[in-house]
């Protein structure tokens, strides 16, 4: 168990599932921020690079034994040791994205140009483009759980009777599941799939579409030349080494790392207990506190850096490291009471459940609170 297992358990599935309030908590960003050690804040690149090496490291010891000894053993046992590969790269390499994310959100560094440099650079090698990824993400940011201007994740309503009739059931949550964890990142980063509703086609690679302004065009292209360098690499690898071993290097690992992105975002933005709020009862602070803390095991948990255990404090001081993200969240907690959602459930268990349960969102028939919006199936 992780971090935050330890310091927060879910005794009973019913402690998991209560809802958290959606009164204006009686708290201010201030009153939290004043919690929090002051060194909280800081961003020695120091401890960043660290960090960064430790993820390469890692990525390359993985790399050099698997394009070394996997090839050299018998068959039965490379088709096991490839799989094992895959997974155990997708995983390092979500942390290292993971990274990137904390550079666009200037939590890398002290200073805004080796943010920028660090996270073009992880995000690129990611096949991410880097600038609009940020620019999109800090509308989701400005806006979380809102039903009209959020960026990612927005709900469906009962009125959709795609998802809410033909989609809900088990072969509906089976498919939902299945595209949801596989091509989930990239049916987002082209076509905006689970993302909010613009008037003309949206991609992340187009610069003149709506995500963006004429300010950020030029960085959108910018983007896009770091992800097409990164892919001719690979094509020149491919060339060299030939396809199947340029998938099986480097591949199905960015296919493991975009299911991974999937799973982390998606369970810390779905939840049975969190609202979604429309314009007449949205603000940006219980928008930030209607996210979800998720305990993936002590080794994952680390792979992560921790951000799947701390995405609530995340939300509300984004330009709070990942490695002081732990602290911060714990001392503000007790302020938080009830506010705070943490969920333990075992991930595999906790996808499945909030496929099922998450289908569309709905006031509660009876409630006073008609722009307070809650998951049913």
């Amino acid at each position: 168990m992780g971090a935050g297992g330890q310091m927060n358990v879910s005794k009973t599935e019913e402690d998991i599932l209560k809802r958290v309030p959606v009164s204006k908590p009686p708290f201010g960003l201030g009153d939290l921020k004043r919690a929090i050690p002051p060194h909280c804040f800081k961003r020695p690149l120091t401890r960043s690079l660290g960090m960064f090496f430790r993820d390469l490291v890692i990525i390359y010891a993985f790399y050099y034994l698997a394009s070394n000894y996997i090839p050299i053993l018998p068959k039965p046992l490379s088709y096991i040791a490839w799989p094992i590969y895959w997974l155990a790269q997708g995983c390092i390499l979500m942390g290292f994205w993971l990274l990137g994310h904390d550079a666009g959100h200037h939590a890398f560094s002290e200073y805004e140009w080796v943010n920028d440099a660090f996270g073009f650079f992880i995000h690129s090698v990611t096949l991410t483009p880097y600038f609009s990824f940020k620019y999109s993400h800090r509308s989701h940011h400005a806006h979380t759980n809102s039903l009209e201007f959020d960026e990612v994740y927005i709900p469906k309503r009962k009125a959709d009777t795609f998802f809410s009739e033909f989609l809900n059931n088990g072969p509906g949550n089976v498919f939902t599941l299945l595209l949801r964890t596989t091509l989930g990142f990239p049916l987002y980063l082209f076509f905006n799939a689970y993302g909010r509703d613009y008037e003309g086609f949206v991609n992340h690679y187009l610069p003149q579409c709506e995500i963006f302004n004429d300010r950020e065009r030029g960085q959108v292209v910018l983007s896009d030349s770091g992800v097409i360098a990164v892919l001719y690499g690979f094509y020149r690898i491919a060339l060299a080494q030939g396809v199947k071993t340029t998938l099986f290097l480097y591949g199905l690992p960015l296919f493991v790392m975009s299911g991974f992105f999937i799973t982390l975002t998606y369970l810390n933005h779905a939840h049975p207990a969190i609202p979604h709020y429309d314009s007449t009862e949205w603000d940006w602070i219980r928008g930030a506190l209607s996210t979800v803390d998720r305990d993936y095991g002590r080794l994952l948990n680390w792979v992560f850096h921790q951000g799947n255990e701390n995405h609530v404090i995340h939300h509300l001081f984004p330009t709070i490291p990942m490695y002081h993200a732990s602290e911060a969240r714990d001392a503000v907690k007790s302020i938080l009471g009830d506010y705070y959602k943490w969920d333990n459930t075992p991930i595999l268990k906790a996808l499945w459940r909030d496929t099922v349960e998450c289908i569309y969102v709905e006031p509660d028939a009876n409630s006073e609170n008609k722009g307070v919006y809650w998951y049913f199936k």
